[in-house]
């Protein structure tokens, strides 16, 4: 199958499964982030990073501790907002008025800076398998979680410096096709015996040793245009290249596609030129005649014209350079990919029952056994035809993400202030985060916000908000001007909830909250393209 690229934030892309399509690829998700289309409910942000003076990215930088402004007037904000989602003993108000929509690009007073926009980063796609944190794996409002390194399986090697891995499906194919080759062995070569499910174990090998090679006909080409290839992975129904990038135009996503089943034509090529010389009816000839047939057989299935396969992907090159719109080229092929779905569901058991025999004794296991991998197949491929809009869906939108547009205002405050009152002043100038700052007006720490929700009102005046923080670290500072995949890779690369958003000069510029990123994510994928 065609490598699916993962763009900037991408998710990754991954490269053709061959022999038959690996399952569908799953659709990266921004930290943190809730299922596309669901309501991320509002999460408590945690491990802020305090700001000097840090204001929001629409709030006048001017204000003094306290929320007052150099003219001794207060800001307004935003009222409070109602019940909060969080859990805690509290009266059930939310202490922050509520955030700025994620689409509404924060406007600046005019004292302030000039905002300053570095070019947009070319957005190829979602990384490839980034997880979303939902559910048990901490859930809306959780931290971004740093990118496991890549495993699935036993390693194998690292050819060109990427690891290949085999999946343990792969030994599940590996035993199938040693017994049904097997089988068909005891027919052509029965002296052989027992032997023929070592000769049948061989060619299993031999032939997912040719799917390597078509995967990493994929992995060269991406390295020759620079794409970063996480990992190649052998499973079930073929393998996998991971490419954590798409490519940036038509040609090269046409050529990236192309390679892989033209080097499995190739070997088909070279395994029919090793059987020339062969005695057919020996067990050489029959492995040759038997690798040559799968090649030519994994090059074809390739190259169909429909997502997720290598076909699909050269489909999807052909639309984008007519129409000029790399979407416009994934829906058409992800389209053409769900029909193939049903052809190949209702027509490969027609298919194998005409080439066969008109016995009535031979409708019956080899029937089933038709339909059901008819039906496997034909699910791996609408999946992935599916998983590929849901990716291209996720590229369109990642440059909406903007760590300028989703920064909270922060108000300043000593550490020894009472909670009640650093709340006031918060409210007071419309500020949704606090900043813990030194003696000298230096930022320290960030209060966390779900520590708020957690003290009942009561006790806040007595309770000062070092008590609620978290030192300030190095990686929770951010640029104010990352967007799309810099944004989502700065935040895995250093899991946080809240984190202290900076100028290029270095002026603080507000506190950027994970449950804010993850709300905005929604909201993009929500949009239709």
């Amino acid at each position: 199958m065609s490598p699916e690229g993962p763009g900037h934030g991408t998710p990754a892309s991954e490269s053709p499964r061959h022999g038959a399509p690996a399952p569908g690829t799953r659709a990266p998700a921004a930290p943190g982030t809730a299922p596309a289309g669901a309501d991320a409910p509002a999460a408590p942000a945690q491990d802020a990073a305090p700001a000097r003076g840090a204001t929001a990215p629409h709030h006048n930088r001017e204000n003094t501790p306290d929320g007052t402004a150099p003219d001794g007037t207060t800001q307004p904000g935003p009222p409070p907002a109602g019940p909060t989602a969080q859990g805690g003993d509290t009266d059930g108000t939310d202490p922050w008025p509520q955030p700025p929509a994620p689409d509404e690009h924060p406007t600046r007073p005019a004292d302030a800076p000039a905002e300053h926009r570095r070019p947009a980063h070319h957005a190829a796609g979602p990384r490839h398998r980034t997880e979303a944190h939902t559910g048990g794996e901490g859930g809306p409002g959780r931290p971004p979680q740093r990118r496991p390194e890549p495993g699935g399986g036993l390693l194998m090697g690292r050819p060109f410096g990427v690891p290949v891995y085999v999946a343990p499906s792969w030994f599940l194919v590996a035993a199938l096709i040693t017994w049904v080759f097997g089988g068909q062995l005891d027919r052509v070569l029965p002296e052989l015996g027992a032997a023929r499910y070592l000769v049948s174990l061989f060619f299993a090998v031999a032939f997912y040793a040719s799917v390597l090679v078509h995967e990493l006909a994929h992995t060269v080409a991406a390295l020759r245009f620079k794409l970063p290839v996480r990992r190649i992975q052998l499973q079930f129904f073929g393998g996998v290249s991971e490419i954590e990038k798409e490519a940036e135009t038509p040609g090269r996503e046409f050529v990236l596609a192309f390679v892989g089943p033209l080097l499995s034509l190739v070997l088909a090529g070279v395994f029919y030129a090793a059987l020339l010389p062969v005695e057919p009816d020996s067990v050489p000839g029959v492995l040759l005649a038997g690798l040559m047939v799968s090649n030519l057989i994994v090059a074809v299935f390739n190259l169909l014209p429909g997502l997720p396969l290598d076909g699909g992907r050269m489909l999807r090159a052909v639309v984008w350079k007519i129409t000029g719109r790399p979407m416009s080229g994934t829906v058409a092929a992800a389209w053409v990919g769900r029909a193939l779905a049903i052809a190949v569901l209702i027509g490969l058991p027609l298919l194998t029952q005409s080439l066969g025999s008109d016995a009535a004794d031979d409708v019956g296991m080899d029937t089933v056994m038709d339909a059901l991998l008819a039906a496997i197949l034909a699910a791996i491929i609408w999946t992935g035809a599916g998983n590929s809009l849901r990716m291209a869906r996720l590229r369109e939108h990642l440059p909406e993400l903007r760590a300028r547009a989703l920064t909270r205002r922060a108000v300043p405050v000593p550490a020894d202030t009472p909670l009640s009152e650093a709340l006031r002043r918060a409210n007071a100038s419309g500020a949704r985060a606090l900043v813990v700052v030194d003696t000298e007006g230096r930022p320290v720490s960030l209060v966390r916000e779900a520590a708020i929700v957690g003290v009942p009102e009561h006790r806040r005046p007595w309770v000062p908000v070092s008590t609620l923080a978290q030192d300030l670290t190095d990686g929770m500072r951010v640029s104010a001007e990352l967007t799309g995949e810099e944004l989502l890779d700065a935040l895995r690369a250093n899991p946080a909830t809240e984190y202290l958003v900076v100028e290029e000069t270095g002026e603080i510029y507000g506190v950027l909250s994970a449950a804010d990123v993850e709300r905005a994510f929604v909201k993009a994928m929500a949009r239709p393209s």
